[in-house]
């Protein structure tokens, strides 16, 4: 946790804020570029994050997104909550398409996972885990009637 992780968890939490996902990516993604991936508007906010590539499930070209993450021993939990909006994000669908073959970025390192999409006991052991970073994710879940995807990306060798 960070010093601003606080105010980052309030400002996650407001309702209306989903609208401008988009303009907070683009923003992300250019800090992440003008800093040659040393900084996200997630390290600001002192949590944990990653970008997760890949390959487009209709045009095949690799899209990259900032994504929180958590890390749980040697494997990361991912969640498609879209800050509890109605649709599930399409890196969701483009990474069920590629049969969980993902690459990371993680700390400016990149990595070949493979991602697992958590159901069950496993998924609600998962999502227990998420919450104790990103309280938030709770509120998402009230948000929406969708129920949020949950993955587990491990490294690939």
């Amino acid at each position: 946790m960070g010093l601003l992780t606080p105010v980052a968890v309030r400002m996650g939490a407001i309702p209306w804020l989903p609208r401008f996902l988009p303009q907070i990516v683009w923003c992300d993604k250019l800090l992440h570029r003008v800093t040659r991936g040393r900084v996200t508007v997630l390290d600001l906010a002192g949590l944990p994050n990653l970008y997760l590539t890949v390959r487009g499930r209709k045009t095949g070209i690799e899209r990259t997104t900032p994504l929180l993450c958590v890390p749980d021993g040697e494997t990361i939990l991912i969640a498609g909550s879209y800050f509890g909006g109605p649709k599930t994000p399409l890196w969701v669908g483009n990474l069920r398409a590629a049969d969980g073959e993902a690459t990371i970025e993680l700390r400016r390192e990149r990595l070949r996972v493979h991602a697992t999409q958590l159901t069950g006991d496993d998924r609600a052991s998962a999502w227990r885990t998420m919450l104790a970073t990103w309280p938030n994710y709770a509120k998402y879940e009230q948000r929406t009637e969708r129920t949020i995807p949950v993955f587990r990306l491990a490294r690939v060798s």
